[in-house]
């Protein structure tokens, strides 16, 4: 093989690009469904809603944070983040604490019984996401990673509250 047979890379023109990015959200919105119903299959096992999973994902990868910073981190009105955050509080899994820098918006944290459930549910996660197909290559994944994000940055100003 010469380097005269590798293609080099193309820059898509704006309208081919908005073509093949609408193929992503073609799969992307089936994908978190599904995702979504696996996730709430699982939860007579675990006691874990969609929504508190993702509270207490949030929180173990940030650390303590607000509602109204967990809303927007995760792009959810914050009342509907303060309703899975009493969910979680019911559970044990996670609590308050004074916020020294907001006296009215205290700093939600994980328990220790948080901590040991979305630790078991990132392993079962973990277990499920090693079976993927296709010869992914760490490089495919990244590439994956830039593009969601472009797309994810484009809609940043939407407003969800």
């Amino acid at each position: 093989m010469t380097d005269e047979s590798i293609a080099a890379p193309t820059t898509p023109s704006p309208d081919e690009l908005a073509e093949r990015l609408t193929e992503v959200f073609d799969l992307v919105g089936p994908l978190y469904r599904r995702v979504h119903r696996k996730v709430e299959e699982a939860a007579p096992t675990e006691g874990l809603s969609v929504g508190v999973r993702a509270v207490l994902d949030l929180l173990r990868t940030r650390g303590p944070m607000t509602v109204p910073h967990m809303g927007r981190a995760q792009a959810l009105s914050r009342q509907f983040v303060q309703r899975t955050v009493n969910d979680a509080a019911r559970q044990g899994l996670v609590e308050s604490v004074a916020n020294p820098a907001h006296r009215r918006s205290p700093l939600i944290r994980l328990t220790d019984p948080g901590r040991e459930a979305i630790g078991a549910v990132r392993a079962r996660e973990h277990a499920l996401l090693r079976r993927v197909d296709g010869d992914l290559t760490m490089p495919d994944i990244d590439a994956c990673l830039r593009v969601l994000g472009a797309m994810h940055a484009l809609f940043e100003d939407v407003d969800v509250d």
